[in-house]
């Protein structure tokens, strides 16, 4: 598996920046058209097809509210996890390109500064599912950022070789990243724009965790099995910090994501001891 997905990233070229950049530039080309490169024009272009998805989605709120925790990058990677062992390049191209997310994401929320649906609407005319999010950072969507960054990641490093099942996995990668995305629109955190923004940023931001792991190697170290005790910990404590969540939502995303890392855990402290103990017996 780890192979496939080496012989899948040394074949990306750089031009699969164009498109993304493309579709920001049309964004901003379409806000300046519409006076809407301020915040208060750019919330209020965006106030019917903010109304009309949150109420065709706010009628599911379990369901929204449970698919909307895939963006949070705890529980997206709990998911990932079984691929630890096998796919070790995977997440190398996963820690470098959510870092460069997380980058984004703070920088572009803190630069824009665009007030959330809570803190531009009445609340008592739109769904609000979970906690009311009423700060001054809509824009760009983080669990968007996050969504695509991830399944980006996990696109190129799966793309199928026949130029059918290619087409197919990517349009089935991308409509389950729109349809994850705008849950957040569903539980009335953001608008439109934000995720669609959030989905492209994310996309850059998963090529761009490709192409740093393939060309620099920073998180080569991750496949050597000596520091699997690291990983242990860590997942253990990505564990706990789960069964909080739990404790707190009750949600069964988490509960399935908890399932997923206790599977690996196993996986990995099986692999450790047998590691450790091939090293005692050479002795």
């Amino acid at each position: 598996m780890n192979t496939y997905i080496i012989n899948n990233y040394s074949r990306l070229k750089p031009f699969l920046f164009f498109l993304p950049l493309f579709f920001l530039a049309t964004i901003v080309l379409f806000l300046y058209s519409q006076n809407a490169l301020n915040e208060k024009q750019y919330i209020q272009i965006q106030k019917d097809s903010f109304y009309f998805i949150n109420h065709h989605l706010g009628h599911y709120p379990s369901f929204e509210y449970n698919l909307t925790q895939i963006g949070d990058a705890l529980v997206f990677l709990s998911f990932l996890s079984v691929l630890f062992v096998y796919a070790s390049k995977l997440w190398e191209a996963l820690i470098s390109g959510l870092l460069v997310s997380l980058l984004f994401s703070c920088s572009l929320k803190k630069l824009f500064s665009v007030p959330r649906p809570a803190a531009a609407f009445n609340n008592e005319t739109f769904f609000i599912v979970g906690k009311t999010l009423s700060g001054h950072n809509s824009l760009p969507s983080g669990h968007s950022i996050v969504i695509f960054t991830v399944l980006t990641v996990l696109l190129f490093a799966f793309m199928p070789q026949n130029l059918k099942m290619k087409v197919l996995w990517s349009f089935a990668i991308v409509i389950l990243g729109l349809f994850l995305a705008f849950t957040r629109v569903g539980v009335g955190a953001h608008y439109p724009l934000d995720v669609i923004t959030g989905g492209i940023i994310g996309y850059m931001s998963g090529l761009l965790g490709i192409f740093i792991s393939r060309k620099y190697r920073i998180f080569a170290w991750i496949k050597n099995k000596k520091y699997y005790p690291v990983f242990v910990v860590l997942f253990l404590i990505c564990s706990i910090c789960l069964i909080n969540k739990i404790i707190n939502e009750d949600l069964i995303i988490f509960y399935l994501a908890f399932i997923s890392l206790v599977i690996s855990l196993y996986k990995i402290t099986t692999v450790s001891l047998y590691e450790i103990t091939a090293v005692y017996a050479k002795k």
